[in-house]
């Protein structure tokens, strides 16, 4: 017997056209949102450990730190490594090592720093370090201890507030879905919001200890899991799916 039989919450092909439309505009733009989060994930996050690619190191530098390096040169050899040569990373780097001398910044660092770095990181973005003297550069120079308190609590509720609202529109969708078992179905809805709370709180705890770093990473995996396949079956089953009432239609 079919769960989903009429009178009960109305499947996609239930919907008048104009809701059909709604959600099939609002996945639309939630889909391209989320590339472009995973893009901004990337170019944010790997490389830090000296390697191409993203992996847990990466993850783990980002909040715990890199106690072997500074600020400045896990940013260079990261997230900021597309931004200038490699020659003049390894000169600005360098000089970080043989002590961060005052001489040396104004003969061999301040050029590069002028020319590479002083357009995004003159003092005009408050999000950014001021880079452009010998003190600000100094300050980035110490022992790299990964995202800052404030810094944590600032995406932390960004993030909190902004991917329960993506998830809420996105589970609000899936509702109309037809799955055989609703049991699965609402696993499958709560998921993501069990993964948040596994991401954001796994930041906090990687400064702790750096192996809640894979926690982070698998927190990640499941929400973009979550996502794709909510994201499928709703798209599929707005314009192409009629359920029949006596048929098993997704197992």
């Amino acid at each position: 017997m079919n769960s989903y039989s009429r009178g009960s919450y109305p499947l996609f092909n239930e919907l008048p056209q104009s809701l059909q439309v709604l959600y099939t505009m609002v996945l639309i733009i939630l889909g391209m949102g989320y590339i472009f989060a995973m893009i901004q994930i990337y170019e944010v996050h790997s490389g830090r450990d000296g390697k191409p690619g993203l992996s847990v190191d990466d993850i783990r530098i980002a909040y715990r730190g890199n106690h072997a390096a500074s600020r400045l040169e896990t940013a260079l050899r990261g997230p900021m490594a597309g931004n200038l040569s490699l020659a003049e990373a390894e000169t600005i780097i360098t000089w970080v090592k043989a002590g961060a001398s005052e001489d040396g910044f104004t003969k061999e660092v301040e050029p590069i720093v002028k020319e590479r770095c002083a357009m995004c990181h003159d003092g005009s973005n408050p999000g950014l370090p001021k880079l452009v003297s010998y003190d600000g550069l100094k300050s980035v120079a110490a022992v790299d201890t990964g995202e800052s308190i404030g810094t944590l609590v600032r995406v932390s509720h960004i993030h909190l507030f902004g991917l329960t609202f993506i998830f809420a529109f996105m589970g609000l969708i899936f509702s109309h879905s037809y799955v055989r078992k609703m049991y699965i179905k609402s696993i499958i809805t709560a998921i993501p919001f069990v993964a948040i709370i596994l991401d954001i709180m796994s930041w906090w705890l990687t400064k702790v200890s750096g192996g809640f770093a894979y926690v982070v990473f698998v927190g990640g995996v499941l929400m973009g899991a979550s996502f794709l396949y909510q994201w499928a079956i709703s798209m599929y089953q707005i314009w192409f799916f009629n359920c029949p009432d006596d048929e098993v239609c997704i197992p």
